[in-house]
């Protein structure tokens, strides 16, 4: 179920979101991905190139499509999280095991310049420092970005990123 277009009225906030598969025709559920955030989340305004990564974490699955999109949203992060949420089982999103291959993943990266924690949200994401194929497509459209919790652009986070998995622009 999608809850609704956002109030447009509203003063709008900056999201960073990560969408990626590695199930099916990954580029098309990318697409489709886009199409719905567009749709349903906010308005996309740049998007990173599609990039694609081996497996990270459970690495016996097919190789992932990523990308980064950049959202203004009238929405509150949990609202734009159940939101997300919303589009990825529209989209057949199954949750079968934790890091398991699927058709979707949609992650909110960034905030505005919010710190949150709770049980359902953190943002900034915890593993954006840590993970290549999410530092890289964010690098491509906002690499002086500062993270708010490590007070380092995100090109200084990608140069001591401990994760070296190729990170390869898709064609």
């Amino acid at each position: 179920m999608i809850f609704g277009r956002p109030n447009h009225g509203k003063i709008m906030n900056r999201a960073y979101v990560l969408t990626g598969g590695n199930m099916g025709d990954r580029s098309f559920y990318l697409q489709q991905a886009k199409t719905l955030i567009n749709g349903n989340a906010g308005e996309i305004i740049a998007t990173s190139s599609v990039y694609e990564t081996a497996a990270w974490g459970k690495l016996d699955q097919p190789g992932f499509l990523n990308q980064v999109l950049l959202l203004h949203t009238a929405l509150e992060p949990l609202p734009l999280l159940q939101q997300l949420l919303a589009i990825e089982i529209q989209m057949g999103r199954q949750r079968f095991e934790k890091m398991g291959p699927r058709t979707i993943d949609i992650d909110i990266l960034f905030y505005n310049d919010v710190t949150l924690q709770s049980d359902e949200l953190t943002i900034p994401h915890p593993h954006v420092g840590q993970r290549r194929f999410v530092l890289v497509p964010m690098n491509e459209l906002a690499p002086e970005l500062v993270h708010p919790i490590f007070k380092q652009t995100l090109a200084e986070l990608l140069l001591c990123c401990p994760d070296q998995l190729p990170v390869t622009k898709f064609t």
